[in-house]
């Protein structure tokens, strides 16, 4: 995995919870025509995580896409799962912010794990 979360990391704050992308993204279509190149490369280069304070998640190689939100600015951590999903423990996380931010991340390992992380957090 990528230094993205630790080398962006303030005083005083540490990760509480880190996770990935869920082994289910290499039985996909785009998986199969890059030859498993799309989710080797999205498996080291995004991360997600939970710090003391904030909830980092950083998206893209090349093309970088972040979102970095206080704890006390996120209304909520909504957790989208299918009948898979459950059973294989991964699913959609969407984080909606004070500001009308709202962004979703699919095929995330360990969805609730998350959600019940941030909420002992906040």
């Amino acid at each position: 995995m990528g230094n993205y979360v630790k080398n962006n990391l303030i005083q005083g704050e540490q990760i509480a919870y880190k996770t990935s992308y869920h082994w289910i993204i290499f039985l996909t279509s785009k998986a199969i025509f890059t030859l498993f190149l799309s989710p080797l490369i999205a498996i080291y280069s995004d991360e997600f995580a939970i710090t003391n304070k904030r909830v980092i998640i950083k998206t893209g190689l090349i093309s970088r896409h972040t979102l970095e939100l206080n704890l006390t600015k996120i209304e909520s951590v909504n957790i989208n799962q299918s009948i898979w999903g459950r059973i294989l423990d991964y699913g959609s996380i969407q984080i909606i912010g004070t500001g009308g931010t709202k962004e979703t991340f699919i095929n995330i390992s360990r969805p609730i794990e998350f959600r019940k992380k941030f909420q002992e957090l906040s």
